[in-house]
């Protein structure tokens, strides 16, 4: 008998149909072809086992297994369950009803139970799309696909509850997960906060404006001056995700199975923080079994980089591309993926490799040479994507030991908000562009006008601090965005000034 069923498979952040085509006749050989990799080509001892144990009978006959597309390499052992399901229907122990409108996916232990699966919320999207009805799936799983509307979400937990369900012995209730009510009673608190952070008050303000325009920034100073502690705290003044922002994150945590499964939808924006000994594959993604890495878990978030010349040089150059185009392509000899990669780079760096030069109290032990080579470290072209460049100093037992109540970063995040819905209302006709750190040139003639008293402070600016000429536009840029939080139409001249303030790194004298 022949019956065909039908499941996923993951590439990327995006799920592909898979039809299962199973025929049971005379014979005994067991034949599974359309390109499975060993872990599918190895369901067959689980199934038989998984199947047994449940007290079902496994068709001794020969077995011919058909997965399309056949140039689409099946992966993982979430095949197991509706190969099972494939066989049973086969050999008839399954009734084979209504399996043309089910898609079913799941591994199976050796004992039936099924455990869970990676990238269910694409899965279900894809079914959903294909106007399948239901979704068979573990129980694990249940709640993070049923954030999708319009799909019977099944969660099982043993391979005999799905025989009974397809044989209309057992009824299932399906899964239900109230997204509106997830947002709705998700937390807005933080465990920390930038009322913890006693004084640097401009560098909260340089943080800030990186908020408000999505602005990549990186904090130099010495150690013990509170780069990593304010970062950390940055996405409590980010604006809350969007409901297509949450799913969008959440698929990608799923593809990565880093989702929770008693909160399976992403609420919050997410913080990344990989060591400096990452490779640059776990950093950009891929790898045999292709997942997403660590700029791409960063999606609609913060990715911090602390002790940036510690990275290796080849993990730093994966970040530019990314860093311009808000995607990744992961290209090897036998797929391409793409990844989405929209992140805030967030960074921090002593100033030197004792950590103190321009320190205000203690004396630089390193030579200027050793002081330059140790900023080469970090590409132009990084540097160049960098449109805040802060230098953080000490700070001072006075501003320690104040119990003055320091701004929260409820009150901050308020402003950031009202920044961002002005720069939404901007472009809102403009498709791929959020934020004011996404202008290309031509936006920046057109909503960035300066007045001639700007144009000169701009100009004396550059000839002063022998800035670069990249520069400019990031100035401008980030002109544009204090502007925004200000409530200012045009762009005026302290917010040019406070602008330039924020481009150190690029003053030819400021390791001398």
């Amino acid at each position: 008998m022949l019956v065909k069923l039908f499941g996923a498979a993951v590439q990327g952040i995006d799920a592909t149909l898979i039809t299962i085509e199973v025929n049971c006749s005379r014979g005994i050989r067991f034949m599974l072809v359309g390109l499975p990799d060993t872990s599918v080509k190895e369901s067959h001892e689980r199934i038989i086992s998984a199947v047994t144990v449940n007290g079902l009978t496994f068709p001794r006959q020969q077995i011919v297994i058909n997965m399309s597309p056949a140039d689409i390499r099946k992966e993982g052992s979430a095949y197991d369950l509706p190969l099972a399901v494939g066989i049973l229907a086969a050999s008839g122990s399954v009734s084979p009803a209504g399996l043309e409108e089910c898609l079913i996916m799941g591994e199976l232990s050796l004992d039936g139970t099924i455990l869970p699966l990676r990238g269910a919320l694409s899965i279900a999207l894809m079914a959903k799309e294909n106007g399948f009805k239901s979704f068979i799936l573990p129980r694990a799983n249940a709640k993070e696909a049923a954030v999708v509307n319009g799909l019977d979400i099944y969660g099982v937990s043993t391979i005999r509850e799905v025989v009974d369900y397809l044989n209309g012995d057992h009824p299932l209730q399906p899964a239900k997960t109230d997204i509106h009510h997830e947002f709705q009673h998700e937390s807005t608190s933080f465990a920390v906060d930038f009322s913890d952070v006693k004084g640097q008050e401009n560098v909260k303000r340089a943080l800030e404006v990186a908020a408000a325009g999505g602005h990549n920034v990186i904090m130099v100073g010495p150690p013990g001056s509170g780069k990593s502690m304010m970062a950390k705290r940055i996405p409590s003044i980010l604006p809350p995700l969007s409901l297509e922002e949450a799913l969008e994150t959440t698929r990608i945590h799923s593809v990565a199975g880093r989702t929770d499964t008693d909160n399976p939808l992403m609420t919050g924006r997410p913080f990344r923080s990989p060591h400096h000994t990452i490779s640059d594959v776990a950093m950009a993604g891929g790898g045999s079994y292709p997942q997403p890495g660590e700029i791409s878990l960063a999606h609609n978030g913060v990715l911090f980089l602390d002790e940036l010349p510690e990275f290796g040089r080849n993990v730093l150059e994966v970040l530019r591309q990314p860093l311009e185009d808000r995607r990744i392509t992961i290209s090897r000899a036998k797929f391409t993926v793409d990844y989405p990669a929209g992140f805030m780079l967030v960074s921090a760096m002593n100033p030197c490799p004792c950590g103190y030069h321009n320190h205000p109290g203690k004396e630089c032990q390193c030579p200027p040479v050793r002081v330059q080579r140790y900023l080469n470290r970090i590409s132009g072209p990084l540097l160049d994507r960098i449109d805040i460049q802060t230098e953080i100093v000490p700070v001072s037992f006075q501003k320690i030991s104040d119990t003055t109540p320091a701004e929260r970063s409820a009150d901050i995040s308020k402003r950031v908000v009202k920044a961002r819905e002005i720069q939404q209302r901007r472009f809102a006709n403009v498709k791929g562009i959020f934020c004011n750190a996404q202008m290309n040139g031509k936006m920046l003639r057109q909503y960035v006008t300066l007045d001639p008293y700007g144009l000169k402070l701009l100009q004396a600016a550059m000839e002063k601090f022998n800035l670069s000429a990249r520069a400019y536009d990031r100035i401008l840029k980030v002109s544009r965005t204090i502007a925004d939080l200000s409530g200012s139409e045009q762009v005026q001249r302290p917010h040019l000034a406070e602008a330039i303030s924020y481009r150190n790194l690029d003053r030819a004298n400021w390791v001398l």
